[in-house]
């Protein structure tokens, strides 16, 4: 089965922005009883979202916590990292990282958060593309 991908473009340049985004999703899939993976590119920007997932909303709790090669808590229903995500948190995969996701086929859905800046629109575009190649059909939401 083919996972569905939603490609969201923010009218921000900011990576806040994206970071903010990424926690409504999450936390979204928390409250539907989805396990989540956050892909980013670099351990300090899933070190920023997880600060960001204790802080985004007053009255918001999301567990989580930042995977690094142990097999996370399955108390956390959101987990955040630079690599591949474990089996159990494939359901929905949220990219903040510039480039395509390895298990693309082992998720049921994938959202790529873009922003106005040209280096992510470039990267998306090329992700986008590569979608297509796998036979994927991914929708855009422009925000």
């Amino acid at each position: 089965m083919l996972p569905k991908v939603n490609f969201y473009v923010l009218l921000s340049r900011s990576e806040q922005g994206r970071q903010l985004f990424a926690c409504k999703l999450a936390e979204k899939a928390f409250r539907l009883g989805f396990k989540a993976y956050i892909l980013t590119d670099t351990r300090q920007q899933a070190q920023q979202l997880d600060t960001l997932l204790w802080t985004f909303r007053a009255n918001s709790f999301v567990p989580h916590e930042i995977y690094q090669s142990d097999l996370p808590s399955r108390a956390n229903a959101v987990i955040i990292g630079t690599q591949q995500a474990p089996e159990a948190w494939r359901h929905t995969l949220i990219n903040l990282s510039t480039y395509c996701p390895e298990q693309v086929h082992q998720s049921e859905q994938i959202f790529e958060l873009l922003d106005n800046d040209e280096t992510h629109k470039q990267a998306g575009r090329k992700r986008y593309r590569l979608y297509q190649q796998q036979g994927i059909t991914p929708n855009t939401h422009k925000m």
